[in-house]
């Protein structure tokens, strides 16, 4: 008996050997964390909102690089304080495996020590330091792998970081516009194809509902989109149609009503028009629109199920007890992309400049300004503002319109023009001093030298002047989008002061103000941007919450939640958050589940499958 307990004493003695060998003498608290820990947390946790910190690759060595010194010694300040890397493989998500939760998920390296001394800690360049951590195994080079941080104190195992990746957008202000002819907006994601269509281009939505198993709409259902084509003087150029069946019964047979649909709105609205029109259509099971509803009924407890075991449920009596919801959810989504209908769409450039300068010549305005619109348009995707310049228009109050609207479609291009265009606005300004155009795009433009420090400008009395444009006939909806711009320009400047009062005075009127003006999808993007940049996540959050539920939202504003929240566990476990999910996967299901690349392939993580809810719904839907 006495051999068997010495066997027994020497073998756990064996055990907690290795594991302290292969946690290099790492201490792993249980019940004592926040006493070990609670100088390296208050550290960490008063981390000031502009400090960033991560890994850098450089081949097979491993970096940790932070912006702050300061902090970055503060944390770090005793000489058994360190980082140890995890490394991390893919092979451990496999959707046909059990998750085992572990402390350390991959393979541990060494633990480095007494990172704040000079001998370790490198300065990069101006506010960029780097610290070495260790190579990548020579067994790991080629594997899919991710690296998590232990942070350590005094040896003591006290916080586990894993890095994200998190997809970025350029970050601008709420879309103010500017006066053409009329308020024109800069679509960004036509700018970026490099086919602005600027004076002729608008979009138009509308919802068709079809009735169960059936492909033809009825015609009163499609009445409002044909009066509003027949109101109009634009051709149709692209039709963007997503159809819509309700998610009873099989997904095959769901697919081919959703394409019948879509094809029978098409064909009628080709027949319409001689100028053929790009279509492009999309169909999918709406599974959003479900969600959001079923869990107003006594059914509610749907919402938790998988989408086979929801199908098998949704049968005889439960199908027949859903039908009012189910019909609102057989639908086509028609975006319409306009082209205004052009009579010189066919001359000749060189021919338009004649024809133009003849009407401004024979005072026939309205003739030249429709000229005027066929050469920016052209100017704005395919020729040289240069061709501007053999517009000839005299420099009189008569010709003011034209005059400004050539002037102002270069900042419209290209907003490294924003300083000469300013000028040129100004001796304009001088034919009518209180023309509201010319006074509003004025205004537009300091935002953009205010913003990028182009030019010293006095905030107050440039608030002032936003106010006063009521004076001169701007609406009090444009004034107050250049209200909220200002306070972002404001918060983002005082940041940079370390005005904290300024700041939170700016936040606080932004976030009590946004609803009440009328913005769009990217506007929304932008706000959140802001937010997000400041460091009010959460409040960037509250503001797309809504949006994102909605399955007409904008595909990168959907997205740029998902990067905010899909590593937030306390929102991904909720249903709410399936839906805005599902509303992903049923856009751009391919994007949806890269977001589960690793890190280092353009993914957030693939340790988001430590997430059970999350894991659930990855296998479902990106491994098929």
């Amino acid at each position: 008996m006495k051999t068997k307990l010495t066997l027994l004493v020497v073998f756990a003695f064996l055990i907690i050997a290795n594991a302290q060998d292969y946690a290099y003498g790492i201490y792993f608290p249980d019940g004592d964390r926040e006493t070990k820990c609670n100088a390296f947390t208050k550290v960490f946790k008063q981390k000031p909102k502009e400090v960033r910190f991560g890994l850098r690759l450089e081949e097979d060595e491993i970096y940790f690089e932070v912006n702050n010194k300061g902090w970055y010694n503060a944390l770090f300040k005793n000489a058994d304080d360190g980082i140890a890397v995890d490394i991390v493989s893919r092979k451990r998500y496999s959707c046909n495996k059990e998750l085992t939760p572990k402390q350390v998920r991959g393979v541990l390296l060494p633990p480095v020590y007494g990172i704040n001394s000079p001998a370790k800690l490198k300065q990069v360049k101006r506010h960029k330091y780097k610290v070495y951590l260790g190579k990548i195994p020579s067994n790991l080079v080629k594997e899919n792998i991710e690296f998590n941080l232990l942070f350590l104190h005094k040896k003591t195992f006290c916080k586990y970081f894993t890095i994200y990746n998190l997809e970025k957008y350029p970050r601008g202000l709420v879309d103010m516009g500017v006066y053409l002819d009329t308020i024109t907006y800069k679509n960004k994601r036509i700018a970026s194809s490099k086919q602005n269509a600027i004076v002729r281009h608008k979009k138009l939505t509308f919802s068709i509902p079809f009735e169960k198993n059936k492909s033809e709409y009825k015609p009163e259902d499609i009445k409002p989109l044909y009066d509003s084509l027949s109101l109009t003087d634009y051709n149709i150029k692209k039709i963007n149609i997503k159809a819509y069946a309700s998610v009873e019964g099989s997904l095959e047979r769901n697919v081919m009503l959703q394409k019948m649909r879509a094809s029978s709105i098409a064909g009628s609205l080709q027949s319409f028009q001689q100028p053929d029109i790009q279509t492009h259509i999309t169909t999918s099971e709406n599974w959003v629109e479900f969600l959001n509803d079923v869990k107003k009924t006594k059914h509610k407890k749907l919402t938790t199920l998988p989408k086979e075991k929801v199908k098998a449920k949704l049968i005889n009596d439960y199908v027949v007890s859903l039908e009012p919801i189910l019909r609102k959810h057989r639908k086509a989504v028609v975006v319409l992309s306009l082209e205004k209908k052009d009579k010189y769409k066919k001359t000749h450039v060189n021919k338009l400049i004649t024809l133009f300068n003849e009407a401004v010549k024979l005072d026939n305005l309205e003739e030249a300004s429709s000229i005027q619109n066929s050469i920016l348009d052209r100017v704005s995707y395919k020729f040289s503002l240069k061709l501007l310049e053999k517009m000839k228009i005299p420099m009189t109050k008569k010709y003011l319109k034209l005059l400004t609207k050539n002037c102002i479609i270069k900042y419209f291009i290209d907003i490294r023009n924003t300083l000469s265009v300013e000028k040129k606005l100004l001796e304009l300004q001088k034919l009518d001093p209180k023309n509201k155009h010319i006074r509003y795009n004025l205004t537009v433009l300091k935002f953009l030298i205010w913003k990028n420090k182009a030019r010293k400008v006095d905030q107050n009395k440039f608030k002032s002047e936003i106010v006063s444009l009521k004076n001169y006939g701007v609406s009090q909806d444009l004034i107050d989008k250049m209200l909220l711009n200002f306070h972002i320009v404001k918060a983002e400047k005082n940041i940079r002061k370390n005005n904290i009062k300024g700041r939170d005075a700016s936040i606080q009127y932004v976030l009590k103000n946004y609803k009440k003006l009328s913005l769009s999808d990217y506007d929304y993007l932008n706000l959140a941007q802001f937010l997000t940049y400041i460091g009010t996540i959460y409040d960037a959050i509250d503001v797309m919450e809504n949006k994102v539920k909605d399955i007409t939202v904008d595909e990168d504003l959907l997205f740029y939640y998902l990067n905010l929240t899909i590593t937030k566990e306390e929102l991904t476990k909720t249903d709410s958050y399936r839906t805005i999910m599902l509303n992903a996967i049923n856009m751009n299901n391919k994007r949806f589940c890269k977001l589960y690349n690793s890190a280092l392939n353009k993914g957030v993580t693939f340790q988001l499958l430590e997430d059970e809810y999350l894991r659930a719904t990855y296998c479902e839907n990106c491994t098929k």
